[in-house]
């Protein structure tokens, strides 16, 4: 493993990468519960759903590790669940089964292309500064979710859409204490600082009575039947369906390469160009994870940004994701443990990550306007619509459009007009509800 995994050239351990893994399952644990939650308002039982999800995660995760070598899970990815569950089904009026067609359609798209090595092409056409932005705007977004999964931020009212939320509250005295602990244990340079901050907050959780104890700590998991090879083709490819495998198409497409990127460049995997190498690899696992995922029930898959967490523990290998990938399948029998960590818990983490992947940000050209603003753009609209694709497609689309009219034209390659009407697209075509 050691060899296969070429620890020596990224200096690290079986200690780093399987605390790097575990660290990363715990901050992501919650798709387990939130996933299937959001999915069941179109249809889908919760039971099924929950077993859905968690080989979908497993399956993608353990090929992103032992093909990809890469230090990423893959799971189904939220805002792609929402969008199927309350614009194409509840609003729109579409089938659960509809929607999983679509989703399938769009991984075998995924996976054509990929192996005809026309998403990496793509991929590099992206300028540097643009990559960077996705790292740095997927890093406040990261904390934003932080923020308000603990509560130090919340909703606030019209004119003001946030706030300081309640620091009297419990659960926000909690995550403050930990978070100070988190902080504190780096400043020590203590290893696995943000997996002992979580458990740390957990713990004192449960003790205070904040958070209840898990009723039961094994259970079977339900099985996926009803769900299972669900999905219907027919349906998905009706002339009336087509704008929602569009948008299903673009909305991963995107979001995969900004979040592969993004993470690739916190992780120093980016070589001098700003390119990931041999970057066919991790787009296949999410492509056939972004397949198979609606074949047994769920919604589709990508690479998630709370992998940072284990980056920041120190993972660099794909070994990061085949424990991650073995805590999933762990989950399947002990799905009420994992789930127990309050957000208030986890998010403490996601703050503390969030501050590291802003780093970039210093790679960013910022005398050049035609790769400054798109830059900008990318990164704030990613966090203030809260929506990685909205954020991305803008800076795709916005990026030729600054060339072209400064008079830049030809530093426009070709890939950067092909995703500049993909983003347009997923503008125009995105179901109005």
């Amino acid at each position: 493993m050691k060899t296969y995994f070429d620890f020596e050239r990224h200096r690290t351990n079986y200690r780093r990468e399987t605390l790097a893994g575990f660290t990363t399952f715990v901050t992501m644990a919650y798709i387990i519960i939130v996933n299937p939650a959001i999915l069941e308002a179109a249809g889908i039982p919760r039971g099924p759903s929950t077993t859905a999800t968690i080989l979908a995660a497993a399956f993608g995760t353990a090929i992103m590790g032992f093909y990809a070598k890469r230090p990423f899970a893959i799971a189904p990815y939220m805002g792609e669940n929402a969008f199927l569950a309350f614009t194409v089904v509840k609003a729109l009026g579409f089938t659960w089964q509809e929607a999983l067609g679509a989703v399938f359609i769009a991984g075998l798209a995924f996976t054509v292309l990929t192996v005809l090595k026309v998403r990496s092409w793509l991929a590099d056409s992206i300028s540097p500064s643009l990559k960077y932005s996705f790292a740095v705007g997927i890093g406040f977004f990261i904390t934003f979710i932080g923020l308000n999964e603990t509560g130090i931020v919340s909703l606030g009212v019209a004119g003001a859409p946030v706030r300081l939320g309640n620091l009297t509250q419990p659960s926000v005295i909690l995550a403050l204490c930990g978070l100070l602990l988190t902080v504190l244990l780096m400043l020590r340079r203590v290893r696995g600082a943000i997996v002992i901050g979580i458990l740390a907050t957990t713990l004192l959780s449960f003790l205070s009575g904040v958070t209840p104890l898990p009723s039961t700590i094994v259970s079977l998991p339900p099985s996926p039947e009803p769900i299972f090879l669900k999905l219907d083709l027919s349906g998905a490819l009706t002339p009336k369906f087509l704008p929602v495998v569009l948008t299903v198409f673009v909305m991963a497409f995107v979001d995969t390469i900004g979040t592969l990127i993004g993470l690739s460049a916190r992780a120093e995997l980016l070589d001098e160009k700003g390119n990931l190498p041999e970057i066919e690899k991790p787009m296949l696992a999410d492509a056939l994870a972004a397949t198979f995922a609606p074949l047994v029930g769920t919604s589709t898959t990508g690479a998630y940004v709370e992998s940072a967490a284990g980056v920041e523990e120190g993972g660099r290998t794909g070994f990061v994701a085949l424990v991650t990938a073995a805590m999933f399948l762990l989950a399947l029998f002990f799905a009420p443990l994992f789930t127990a960590v309050p957000a208030h818990a986890y998010g403490v983490a996601l703050i503390i990550i969030g501050s590291f992947m802003i780093s970039p940000v210093t790679r960013i050209s910022f005398s050049d306007t035609t790769e400054l603003i798109p830059a900008f753009l990318t990164i704030v609209l990613i966090s203030f619509t809260y929506n990685i694709g909205v954020g991305i497609t803008t800076g795709l689309l916005a990026w030729p459009l600054c060339k072209l009219l400064s008079g830049r034209i030809r530093e426009i390659p070709a890939g950067a007009w092909i995703l500049a009407l993909l983003s347009l697209s997923f503008f125009l075509f995105y179901p109005k509800v």
